[in-house]
């Protein structure tokens, strides 16, 4: 039973995290060598490569109502739980509200979409209905991203422009994508091959370029190992979140390829999304980087040993 163990964490090493942290390690050296725009990487990934792998996936989605439903249910039992802890946490440490909402959306705003997707895709090799659930929990964060995300540091800030939080929201493709293709779905809409082909050439892009995005992006953040408070994050994300979602599998009887996508979701690092929000708003915004930074390094460790649990469901 032991060697059995052993051998599955080896595979999953080697088959899943291995090559996601290769094509990272791409992206930081390119960085590096070339110096690319990265304002254009991360707008081509959210206004093209993303809208289009949500919708594949909802489109060829196996995922019933029912299911659709339960998803959204423990998503939001989820973020509930990690506000709660983060709050009693942030009060612990006396942050002020400014660090209060940074350390928030540090725990609570993972990365869903450019390391979640591929880690789902390489963990069950593009099945459709685990990859309709990661689209669906990667939707449901760009929705939480926009909205309490900027709320909660326009709210620390006081001077929060609510009505360019909502054109904000209104602007994003991705709750579309998600939208249109569970309609397209439900409706049994066929696809032409001139869309069809040109989204799938996009969805199969999704792994190499979020990748080699996510490592040019954290090459930005020069490491540093003194923040108390950036490996509480740390532990609360990588630890505490993953001991949480697999409570709320359990809680709702969840089991097979939905319980399993659930819990390797719950383990994610930190969002680049918590650091660009940061950096707009200029709040706390070298900790939000080093959070992001340390907390995907560690993730090497905490998501072998995550995905090797979930198998056993």
């Amino acid at each position: 039973m032991k060697k059995e163990a052993e051998l599955m964490i080896a595979d999953i090493m080697l088959e899943v995290v291995l090559p996601v942290f290769l094509l990272i390690a791409v992206g930081s050296w390119m960085q590096k060598v070339f110096k690319l725009d990265l304002y254009t990487l991360a707008k081509i990934n959210f206004y093209c490569i993303t809208p289009a792998a949500v919708f594949m996936s909802m489109y060829h989605s196996d995922m019933s109502g029912e299911l659709l439903g339960t998803v959204t249910l423990f998503y939001g039992i989820y973020v509930l739980i990690l506000y709660i802890v983060g709050s009693v946490f942030a009060r612990s440490l006396r942050m002020n509200k400014g660090m209060k909402a940074a350390f928030n959306n540090s725990i609570m705003l993972d990365n869903a979409g450019n390391y979640g997707l591929p880690i789902n895709a390489l963990v069950f090799r593009g099945d459709p209905l685990a990859s309709s659930i990661q689209a669906l929990v990667m939707s449901l964060q760009a929705l939480l991203t926009f909205t309490y995300g900027v709320l909660s540091i326009q709210g620390a800030k006081l001077k929060g422009n609510y009505r360019a939080v909502i054109i904000g929201f209104l602007k994003m493709p991705v709750p579309y994508a998600l939208l249109l293709g569970i309609l397209l779905h439900m409706w049994k809409v066929p696809l032409p091959t001139f869309l069809s082909m040109p989204l799938t050439y996009a969805q199969q892009s999704m792994v190499a370029v979020a990748l080699l995005t996510l490592g040019a992006q954290i090459v930005k953040y020069p490491i540093q190992l003194y923040r108390l408070d950036v490996y509480i994050s740390t532990f609360l994300r990588l630890l505490i979140g993953p001991a949480i979602g697999i409570s709320i599998v359990l809680l709702l009887g969840l089991e097979g390829i939905a319980a399993q996508a659930l819990i390797i979701a719950s383990g994610m690092p930190t969002g680049v999304n918590s650091s660009i929000l940061a950096e707009e708003y200029d709040n706390e915004p070298d900790f939000a980087a080093q959070t992001v930074l340390i907390s995907t390094l560690l993730n090497i460790i905490t998501i072998t040993a995550l995905i090797s649990y979930a198998k056993t469901f």
